[in-house]
């Protein structure tokens, strides 16, 4: 890594333990700064992450976020993510005029190996994990990893990869609103739907957040972008890289697309979907995106194939668990929005037992009443259920089951599937009601389903 002297006797703040928080303030002070940590969660000294922060002496002061802590002249903030803009602390030090960066751009800071950046509403993780798995297949000198918002904290990899590496970064609007020098020599923009609005505000924030990716590339980096719609057509119009789009309903032919039952590369052709791996037009997309990645780095067309007709998808996001008496059983927790519960079920021809519900953030969920077409039953919980079974009573679902919690619910959705169904946990809701992630909830799902055997 970079042994960069920017922090040397700066007094950094970090907002935020966790992981990131953890990583980023052992990297800062190996670079001679002056760390201070403040999560709001109180945690006790026998914390293992607390005691080995204390061992560097690096004070930790939790339970709150005490405005005082500015009163100390911090140099700059480091901030988790997920705390927002509108906290009192982050609005009191943006009066103070005190820079806020979060972990990645840190990351980048010291990084000798170049940036991948990949964002979007959906499809981040599984487009990230393709384009990560690619350029490491074959390869003789170096390695590419995988880091971000995919679970591994950038500010880790960045510090053993070397120039030789590659790095894959998956960024969430959280992160990319704390970028200020981060420059990826390739941005991928998956799409962008309606998110995180209690984050953002409006839909403009949002999007103005996601293109902060590609805001400090210049015309020796690439912008590979969704092509699909004229929106995301005119995001492409605010970049200084070249782009590259992508595809799925062949609106161009001038990077990835797909043209028929194929998939392309401008002119060449790269694979048929009947040899694909993961099932879904969003998978052909997610597809389409690493394509492009890969050739603007020269990756061979039989490479590609190898991973493209291997990989079977990232758990939690479509994941295929199991055939269980004739019933194929899918795990699609990470379905946090209308949208990407609509690509799961617009993924299947079959009959469709759904298993939905979650935290409620004031939306309607009607735009699910086409896709719910071939959806026979459904079974509801969580803060959300009541509106969600009106929109499946406006998709004339005849079956709708409302439960308490997920456990309920998967015994229960069991009992309305028949040999050759499909039992769907896709839920159209974060997961924040019930569950402190969706990676919990995906593992409680995966739990129950094992008990069906039992």
């Amino acid at each position: 890594m970079n042994l960069i002297p920017n922090y040397q006797n700066k007094k950094i703040l970090i907002v935020g333990l966790a992981k990131s928080g953890f990583y980023a303030a052992k990297l800062l002070h190996q670079l001679g700064a002056q760390v201070i940590v403040n999560d709001y969660k109180k945690l006790t000294a026998d914390n293992p992450q607390v005691q080995e922060l204390n061992s560097l002496n690096i004070k930790v002061i939790t339970g709150s976020h005490p405005l005082s802590l500015l009163d100390d002249n911090i140099d700059l903030i480091v901030k988790n993510p997920g705390i927002s803009y509108d906290n009192p602390l982050i609005k009191q030090a943006q009066i103070k005029h005190i820079p806020i960066i979060t972990e990645p751009e840190l990351a980048y800071e010291i990084s000798e190996a170049p940036f991948i950046c990949v964002t979007g509403t959906n499809g981040k993780t599984t487009t990230t994990t393709l384009i990560q798995l690619i350029l490491d297949c074959n390869r003789s000198i170096g390695h590419a990893y995988k880091a971000g918002n995919i679970g591994i904290p950038a500010i880790k990899v960045a510090q053993q990869a070397t120039n030789n590496d590659d790095i894959v970064v998956e960024m969430s609007s959280f992160q990319l609103m704390g970028i200020t020098q981060l420059r990826p020599q390739i941005a991928v923009l998956t799409n962008i739907y309606e998110a995180h609005l209690d984050y953002h505000k409006t839909r403009a924030n949002y999007i103005k957040a996601k293109m902060n990716i590609t805001k400090n590339q210049t015309p020796a980096d690439y912008f590979v972008v969704n092509f699909d719609q004229q929106e995301w057509q005119e995001l492409a119009k605010q970049t200084n890289a070249q782009v590259v789009p992508f595809s799925r309903l062949n609106k161009t032919q001038a990077g990835a697309y797909q043209k028929g039952n194929y998939l392309y590369f401008k002119n060449e052709k790269i694979i048929s979907v009947a040899d694909l791996a993961l099932p879904g037009q969003h998978n052909i997309e997610n597809y389409l995106a690493a394509i492009a990645v890969a050739k603007i780095y020269g990756k061979s067309t039989a490479d590609i194939c190898q991973i493209l007709t291997t990989f079977k998808g990232v758990k939690h996001r479509m994941q295929f668990v199991k055939k269980l008496a004739g019933r194929s059983i899918y795990n699609d927790s990470k379905a946090t929005n209308i949208e990407a519960t609509t690509v799961a079920l617009q993924s299947f021809t079959q009959p469709v037992v759904l298993i939905a519900g979650g935290l409620d953030r004031g939306f309607t969920f009607d735009e699910l009443i086409g896709p719910m077409k071939n959806v026979k039953a459904i079974v509801l919980y969580g803060e959300t259920k009541k509106l969600m079974a009106a929109t499946a009573q406006k998709a004339h679902i005849s079956t709708i089951k409302l439960v308490d919690n997920l456990d309920e619910a998967v015994p229960l959705a069991w009992s309305l599937t028949s040999p050759g169904d499909i039992l769907l946990l896709s839920p159209a809701a974060a997961s924040w009601d019930q569950f402190k992630t969706f990676e919990e909830r995906g593992d409680r799902f995966l739990s129950d389903i094992e008990k069906l055997g039992e």
